[in-house]
């Protein structure tokens, strides 16, 4: 089973890159973990959008066989607060493969979605994984693409249905020819933006969601 934590709280990045904090998660039942930090690396990130009442610090998955009380315990010991939830992975653009406690190449964009009043979840979630999801290949520059449709909360009473990691080149963290793939081209880039904006609108990631740059590290 899949579990995705957002953390906030100082320092979490030393603490969760630290190898003896991966040990106690391993030691907690975790099979599997990808650490994203908001780091020096992506300070310079101008996507920062915050509908929580804090920005997140850190988003921890872990991959666990059962129910992953020991794993949330340690990630909310170690934070001021932690929020937390199973999901169901799908995965439309593979990462590239990242070596053990390396940092993955890039951006990795984080959202936290919701859904809005208007739409039920069957209606939401046609409109963002069947409709959205090549919209968005499409007309961005990602490498990357992950959507973690939220099943149940475990920690927390944070209201999220869905999560969403895309890794974008590093320059994406300044230009918005880098973030859309659109080469200088600025009707291009015109063009990939309209039709974004009309995409995400259509299920209501244009409000009321959060998005985090971060640097994503993945242990086996």
């Amino acid at each position: 089973m899949k579990f995705i934590y957002a953390l906030w709280g100082q320092r979490l990045e030393a603490k969760l890159l630290a190898p003896s904090m991966h040990d106690a998660l391993r030691t907690s039942g975790a099979t599997k973990l990808h650490v994203n930090v908001d780091d020096a690396d992506v300070a310079p990130a101008k996507l920062r959008i915050t509908t929580f009442d804090a920005p997140v610090s850190a988003v921890v998955t872990a991959w666990v066989d059962d129910e992953p009380t020991d794993v949330s315990r340690l990630l909310t010991d170690i934070s001021e607060r932690c929020s937390g939830w199973e999901v169901e992975e799908r995965t439309p653009l593979e990462p590239p493969h990242t070596a053990p406690g390396e940092r993955t190449p890039g951006l990795a964009q984080i959202a936290f979605l919701r859904i809005p009043a208007e739409l039920d979840e069957a209606e939401w979630r046609h409109r963002w994984q069947d409709l959205h999801t090549t919209v968005a290949i499409d007309t961005q520059a990602t490498f990357g693409y992950t959507q973690n449709r939220v099943l149940r909360p475990i920690s927390g009473d944070e209201r999220v249905a869905a999560i969403v990691e895309e890794l974008f080149p590093m320059e994406a963290m300044t230009s918005l020819h880098a973030f859309y793939g659109s080469d200088g081209d600025d009707a291009e880039l015109q063009r990939r933006l309209d039709r974004m904006m009309k995409s995400v609108s259509s299920f209501g990631a244009d409000r009321d969601l959060d998005s985090v740059p971060t640097s994503r590290y993945v242990f086996a």
